[in-house]
């Protein structure tokens, strides 16, 4: 399977194989809180096969326990992932979003659409989107300011297999392959999926084991890719890591 401007590199070793992917960047505080009475809130109705849910940043706070250490999967540049489950039993994935200077409503709502209409069995599903603007004390040079914070979740299907990073990592993993294979393959089929077959071609830019996803049966799905859209445009410190991490 071939995927313009992308090398796939398969090294296997005596006792169990190995993946290293490397896609070219082109292509591939304080919290004393005080909530203001009329605080705003907002949900993008999802579009397609998808359906709506209301998630309110009151109900993300209660389901992860005011997102909480214990409730913590990983963090990264652009912030923190929790895992939560809602009250039908479904397990969900909350990415709580830092403060991204430069970044207006407009453009993160134009972003997320486009997250939305992306179905493929290869990529992360995207279930929903929180945003609420509210007044919280924050520590500015030393002293406590109340300050308007905008908090940003987006709220992915969740996936019980982990990162493929740790089943590399795992020395117990048995990564035979067949298994390789499948990832490997499955990984390329998401990544054909939005390079060319959406409106405007997708790339990812941060491609790597630890933002390939697995389900019980293996199968890879991309995730992260969120972010590549919601902040291409704005120029801050994240999006240069973002960039330049290989």
């Amino acid at each position: 399977l071939l995927l313009d401007e992308t090398l796939i590199v398969i090294a296997k070793e005596q006792t169990r194989g190995s993946i290293i992917a490397r896609l070219p960047s082109s292509s591939c505080s304080l919290s004393l809180c005080h909530e203001e009475e009329d605080h705003r809130s907002s949900q993008i109705s999802l579009v397609g096969e998808n359906s709506s849910m209301d998630f309110k940043l009151q109900l993300l706070e209660a389901i992860t326990d005011n997102f909480s250490e214990e409730q913590k999967l990983g963090s990264g540049d652009y912030g923190e992932v929790y895992r939560a489950v809602l009250d039908n039993g479904e397990y969900i994935a909350l990415k709580k979003l830092h403060q991204l200077q430069g970044l207006d409503d407009k453009q993160f709502r134009s972003g997320f659409r486009d997250l939305v209409r992306v179905s493929h069995k290869n990529v992360v599903r995207l279930i929903g989107y929180c945003h609420e603007s509210r007044k919280k004390y924050v520590e500015h040079k030393g002293e406590l300011t109340l300050a308007k914070i905008t908090e940003r979740v987006l709220c992915f299907e969740y996936m019980h297999g982990g990162s493929f990073d740790k089943h590399i990592a795992d020395e117990s993993c048995e990564l035979d392959w067949p298994i390789c294979y499948k990832i490997i393959k499955g990984t390329c089929e998401g990544l054909n999926h939005l390079h060319t077959k959406q409106e405007k071609p997708i790339f990812h830019l941060d491609l790597k084991p630890s933002n390939i996803l697995l389900d019980e049966s293996m199968t890879p799905k991309i995730s992260d890719l969120g972010l590549s859209i919601l902040v291409s445009s704005t120029k801050t410190h994240e999006t240069e890591i973002l960039r330049g991490t290989q």
